[in-house]
């Protein structure tokens, strides 16, 4: 009887470990294709900052860029994706601003669907990952694609 209870034990650990770590990482498509739903418009990744920024703030952004640059380079030439680094003490930029209730630094992704719906999200998992930068990217990815998967 131990022996069984040791087996399941064993044989849920290894669940875990293989499929947990992809959906807490919001990469829950494991191939790295991006799969678009054909309900999502458009997804807008912004890095809000102020004129003055820290180097923490300054890598969050250039990490952001990085990723979308690096992974979705026909999402942003057919806009289904747009990236920017938005500086919110601008008064240009203050519509944008209110619009994603930025206040500080941050970086907020919105997603626009067919219907006219529209959704923003304020990441701040990306703060704790700006010292490794292939975790970062491998995030962000993840996260944008789950953004592009929505329905």
């Amino acid at each position: 009887m131990n022996k069984l209870i040791y087996i399941g034990i064993g044989i849920f650990i290894l669940l875990l470990v293989f499929f947990v770590p992809k959906y807490l990482n919001g990469n829950a498509t494991a191939s790295g294709d991006s799969k678009l739903s054909s309900d999502i418009e458009k997804v807008e990744v912004y890095h809000f900052h102020a004129t003055r920024q820290c180097y923490t703030c300054k890598t969050v952004g250039a990490l952001a860029e990085e990723t979308v640059n690096t992974y979705f380079a026909d999402e942003l030439k057919s806009g289904k994706l747009v990236f920017a680094s938005i500086n919110i003490e601008l008064p240009e930029n203050k519509a944008l601003a209110d619009k994603y209730e930025a206040k500080g630094s941050s970086l907020l992704i919105g997603v626009y669907g067919k219907d006219g719906s529209f959704s923003k999200q304020e990441d701040t998992e990306v703060w704790y990952k700006i010292d490794n930068k292939e975790d970062y990217m491998s995030y962000l990815k993840g996260v944008i694609e789950q953004k592009f998967s929505e329905n």
